[in-house]
């Protein structure tokens, strides 16, 4: 046994086999795969194989859409048959909700390159003869999709890999993992030590064994899933040696469940309410090929759904139940990328389509291991997206509500309830009784909109279709008479209560709680000079001033966000997106100097933010301060720490909506006072309080960039308009010389701000598809309605050629195309003189 490598897998299923795969194809060939029993043996054996390209994640569709074209060429590279049946796949529509999902996906389709068909009941009937159709309203087809042999693919996985060199060790279990003195990893196995200098872990049902064994809490834990496989039926039967082709998988997702042909029979797989968590503290040490007892009874409502809609299902016995453990993580996503806290050590885990994304998933770690960056925009499987708050308990009841909605429609503003509330800032019930609606980003409850007193949907207003997979709102509040949100890929019941709160911090003064933002503080001798060589922006240079600053990605796009404010001279306080906690502050512990010249502090739990936004905030502000707040005294981009009545903050005039106004940054003791005394001394302002979705219309008007939308690995800093930001005259900093050779070969891409034309009831919302004539031209990053300009909005990146003003182009939004006009950045006040007011 090899005692040094480059880099040890650990894990055999498709997961770990694709990631040595891809690994030694990258020329790391000295690298080692370790399984504790045989090849497959964890879940890859059971898997139903189906290969679905649908996925309305950016980042998972590239690599589903990777995999599927990759499976086929490793075939014709290894010579071995991964049994691939392209037969393509049907997802059925039996609502309007679920027809909208489709023609939102398939703008995501449409970017990442996907083939997606849509077809008529009668075109479904032409491919599913045994199908009933009469009460569709239509489907989509995948012609590329289809169904592999997983064992099959992971052996040809196997072969490929060593035939570049790599190795693998069966029957070998990890006991162990040290860092050693020189920062090697040392896996320890009962067949013998390796030392090494990655450790990528791919141990499926045991992710959260191996995480333990250097001290990571994996946010993984398996939940049961079942399908049925049943005895031959005489017309598949028929149809085969007919030699008619293969009906393909057939997917009724208002039923919740997958249906394909199998030996002669057919094989049904649903995806129920109830299916439990299994392996919580990882399976038995001689876990091999392993099932749990079937319960049919849970499977009842879908295998009635699949005899209504496949008669011929009920018409042949059971051959067989498969009742095995799939991966899971809290939203259904794979964890894809680097371990938080540990160098060199990498995740691969959670894959709950691990066929699927095996392929893709493997592709990427390979590129972020040894090139430094992955080529495609990763922050969806990004490992480090969830906290430390999603732990044994908060996985559970998350894994198995993600679980129970895989056929759930995916609408874009779906909030669901399972582990909630779990971090609530202190005003959250003062919040909660002035009307909020509440999302929740990295744990946090943050208010969403704003509902008036005895506000609630009725019944009708609903209009909740009758099918097994209904939800179309959230469960009713306490004290209120209906739900208060039916969601919608169209402007639905919020639109209009959204809006009057634009108004309200355009017109007077609105105050949003954003406590959930990441907060850090940088200190030390060595702080500005270090800061300096992280971020593309010059830091601020006199105490008290304001800089927004980018931390580029080793290829020159944008890794992440800061607003950075200088408090003393040799100390900073920096404020970034509450959902990249965990990302942001691993990427400036990992580049931290090592000589204790510079000191980190993670602050988000001991800071609230209350933002006053709106032309009467400094009025309202001042009532409470002794503090100057006039432009001369307190001018934008600046801050200062002030009295708040008998309270305290560390006021920020700056905010994402594009109004004059203060970040107030208070010890988190305080914000109740705080906030009792803004509303008491509001009510002579007319202060009301506002919402994300208020702030997200309001940051469209002012061509505000997000990450991971508008900025991103995958668009260079500069061909996301981040130029006034991005200071190429500095000395070394992060990206700066792959950004300039970037610049050098050309951008592809370039920010646009775009009005969108004849919209009635649906806005963009990101990912569609861009349109000169027939020709791709772009994509959407986001979209929405601009209320203060009252037009239609879509942030872009598009070909620069056609990214100049005035440029005519169309969008297409839920089928439809739309007429879409490139017009000035920022169409809300392009001076910034309400900001600077």
């Amino acid at each position: 046994m090899k005692t040094h490598a480059r880099a040890v897998v650990i894990g055999g299923g498709v997961v770990g086999v694709s990631t040595l795969y891809h690994l030694a194809r990258k020329g790391w060939t000295d690298v080692v795969l370790v399984e504790r029993k045989e090849l497959t043996s964890g879940s890859t054996w059971h898997a139903a194989g189906l290969l679905p390209l649908f996925n309305m994640s950016y980042s998972v569709g590239q690599l589903h859409k990777y995999s599927v074209n990759f499976y086929q060429q490793l075939e014709r590279d290894t010579g071995k048959s991964v049994g691939f049946r392209q037969v393509s796949n049907i997802r059925l529509a039996c609502t309007r909700d679920r027809m909208d999902e489709y023609r939102y996906y398939s703008g995501v389709a449409n970017t990442v390159g996907v083939e997606v068909n849509f077809l008529t009941p009668d075109q479904v009937r032409e491919i599913w003869p045994l199908c009933k159709t009469d009460d569709l309203i239509g489907a989509i087809q995948h012609p590329g999709d289809g169904y592999i042999q997983p064992a099959d693919l992971t052996q040809a996985l196997a072969k490929g890999a060593r035939d570049a060199g790599a190795t693998i060790y069966r029957n070998t279990t990890v006991t162990g993992i040290e860092q050693t003195a020189a920062g090697e990893w040392r896996v320890r196995t009962d067949q013998g030590d390796i030392v090494c200098e990655h450790v990528v872990s791919c141990s499926g049902n045991f992710a959260r064994k191996t995480g333990a064994m250097v001290g990571l809490d994996v946010p993984v834990i398996p939940v049961e899933h079942q399908y049925i496989v049943t005895e031959p039926h005489p017309d598949i039967q028929a149809r085969k040696q007919q030699g008619l082709p293969e009906m393909g998988v057939l997917r009724e997702s208002d039923a919740a469940y997958y249906l394909r042909e199998e030996n002669g029979g057919l094989l049904l797989g649903p995806y129920e309410i109830g299916a439990p968590c299994c392996y919580v503290d990882g399976p038995g040490a001689e876990s091999e090929y392993e099932l749990f007892q079937e319960d049919l009874e849970r499977l009842e409502p879908h295998i009635e759904a699949a005899i209504n809609r496949v008669p011929a299902f009920g018409e042949v016995g059971v051959k067989e139940v498969y009742n095995g453990a799939i991966a899971y993580t809290p939203d259904g996503n794979p964890i894809v990328g680097p371990a938080w806290g540990r160098r060199n050590f990498w995740l691969n885990e959670g894959h709950s389509f691990g066929i699927t994304a095996a392929g893709g998933a493997g592709w990427q770690l390979a590129e972020w291991m040894v090139e430094g960056e992955p080529s495609v925009d990763m922050m969806g499987v990004d490992p480090r997206r969830f906290g430390p708050y999603a732990s044994r308990g908060y996985l559970r009841a998350k894994n198995e509500e993600a679980y129970a909605n895989v056929f759930t429609v995916h609408y874009p503003d779906e909030e669901r309830p399972a582990a909630r509330p779990l971090k609530r800032s202190p005003c959250y019930e003062r919040m909660e009784s002035l009307g909020a609606v509440f999302g929740h980003v990295f744990g946090w409850e943050r208010p969403n909109w704003f509902a008036p007193a005895g506000y609630g949907l009725s019944a009708a207003e609903l209009d909740t279709p009758d099918v097994l997979k209904c939800e179309n709102h959230p469960p009713v509040p306490a004290g209120r008479t209906g739900p208060l949100e039916k969601y919608s890929f169209r402007r639905s019941n919020y639109f209009e209560f959204v809006g009057q709160e634009c108004r309200q911090v355009q017109e007077k003064v609105g105050l949003l709680d954003m406590t959930a933002f990441s907060k850090f503080v940088v200190r030390g001798a060595n702080s500005e000079a270090w800061l300096n060589t992280l971020f593309a922006n010059r830091i601020p240079r006199k105490v008290g001033r304001l800089g927004l600053c980018h931390m580029l990605s080793g290829n020159g796009g944008v890794r992440s966000e800061f607003t950075v404010y200088k408090t003393g001279p040799q100390s900073y306080y920096l404020v970034s997106a509450g959902a990249m906690e965990r990302h942001d502050w691993d990427c400036l512990c990992k580049l931290k100097p090592h000589d204790g010249s510079v000191e980190l502090e993670k602050v988000t739990t001991q800071y609230g933010v209350l933002v006053l936004a709106g032309p009467r905030s400094r009025d309202l502000l001042q009532a409470l301060t002794d503090a100057d707040l006039s432009n001369p005294a307190f001018p934008w981009l600046s801050g200062q720490f002030i009295n708040v009545g008998h309270a305290q903050a560390h006021a920020l005039r700056v905010n994402f909506v594009g109004e004059l106004g203060w970040e107030l940054h208070h010890p988190i003791e305080m914000q109740n006072t705080i906030f009792d005394l803004l509303m008491q001394a509001g009510e002579a302002f007319e202060l009301k309080p506002f919402g994300i979705r208020a702030m997200d219309s309001l940051r469209l008007e002012k061509s505000y960039r997000l990450i991971p939308r508008e900025m991103s690995i995958e668009y260079a800093a500069l061909e996301s308009g981040l130029d006034r930001f991005v200071r190429l005259d500095k000395q070394a900093f992060i990206g700066k010389e792959a950004l300039e050779a970037w610049q050098a070969r050309g951008f592809e891409n370039r920010f646009a701000t775009l009005e969108v034309h004849d919209v009635e009831d649906a806005d963009a919302r990101g990912s569609e598809a861009i349109y000169q004539g027939d020709r791709l031209a772009g994509r959407c990053t986001s979209g929405g309605y601009g209320w203060r300009v009252g037009k239609s909005l879509a942030l872009a990146m598009l070909r620069p050629d056609l990214a100049e003003e005035g440029t005519e182009l169309e969008i297409e939004i839920l089928g439809q195309r739309h007429r879409a006009t490139v017009i000035a950045e920022s169409p809300y006040d392009p001076n910034n003189t309400a900001l600077r007011a």
